[in-house]
């Protein structure tokens, strides 16, 4: 008798073989790749709000808004710092290293990350493209002075006076992240832009919702293509029931399987 278990052992060294035959593979990560280290999952920032108004009566979407951030910086920066103290002191995950070290042996590949952890850098990977950009950088809006969070927060015990304004012409700071109803940065678009123009061997979407459209369509044009898809993600996604092949796994678990299987042959 075939078990579930059977297919998943049978499913991960197909994928080995596909990553041992690929010269550039492309890594499309989301929130999920980081809910191992213990971060929110919701987009990789609101898993803390379960879809629930904020305690200001507003939903996190709107919290973390353009709009809201013009109008009340403050509120704004209320959730944003608590979203920093939720993942104040996560680490990058072994999905994560496993990642880094195929690109060391495939040097071509390439990371689309939609998340703002920084995690992937943290580990190791090159040729990355953080699509919605990074929590951990700042720069003030005036000036254009660049700031990291370590230079205003020395830790997330005590919350500073928000929002949190330039030292050098009293300007407001605001992280560098794409917020809910921007549009994505030039330094973005031009990462996928030339990241489609050079076809790749393999797509593996790792922890995503497959939610938004430039996310999507690199599995779909894959597809298209004839070139071997990997969804690794407990839940069904959108991609779900158009990828070669499918891991219902969390991601440590899966890519320390592959990664296992991938090296021992």
């Amino acid at each position: 008798m075939i078990t579930h278990q059977d297919d998943i052992t049978k499913t991960i060294k197909y994928v080995a073989s596909e990553i041992n035959k690929a010269k550039r593979i492309l890594f499309i990560t989301g929130a999920g790749i980081s809910a191992d280290s213990g971060l929110p999952t919701y987009r990789g920032v609101g898993g803390l709000y379960h879809d629930q108004f904020t305690e200001d009566g507003i939903t996190i979407e709107t919290a973390l808004s353009s709009t809201m951030f013009k109008r009340r910086p403050d509120i704004t920066w209320k959730y944003l710092w608590q979203l920093g103290a939720a993942c104040h002191g996560a680490k990058f995950n072994r999905a994560h290293e496993i990642i880094a070290l195929l690109q060391q042996r495939k040097p071509q590949s390439v990371v689309l990350t939609q998340n703002i952890d920084g995690f992937h850098r943290e580990a190791g990977s090159t040729n990355l493209i953080e699509v919605h950009g990074h929590a951990f950088d700042l720069y003030c809006i005036h000036c254009h002075a660049d700031f990291s969070a370590s230079d205003l927060v020395d830790n997330y015990e005590v919350q500073p006076e928000l929002p949190p304004l330039c030292p050098h012409c009293g300007g407001l700071i605001r992280p560098n992240v794409v917020l809910f109803g921007e549009q994505l940065s030039d330094e973005a678009v031009l990462g996928m832009v030339e990241l489609a123009s050079q076809p790749v061997d393999l797509v593996i979407a790792i922890g995503t919702s497959s939610s938004f459209p430039y996310i999507l369509r690199p599995v779909i044009d894959a597809g298209y293509r004839g070139i071997p898809t990997v969804e690794i993600n407990p839940s069904d996604t959108p991609i779900s029931d158009i990828v070669t092949y499918r891991l219902p796994l969390r991601a440590a678990e899966a890519m320390e399987k592959i990664w296992s299987y991938f090296i021992e042959h």
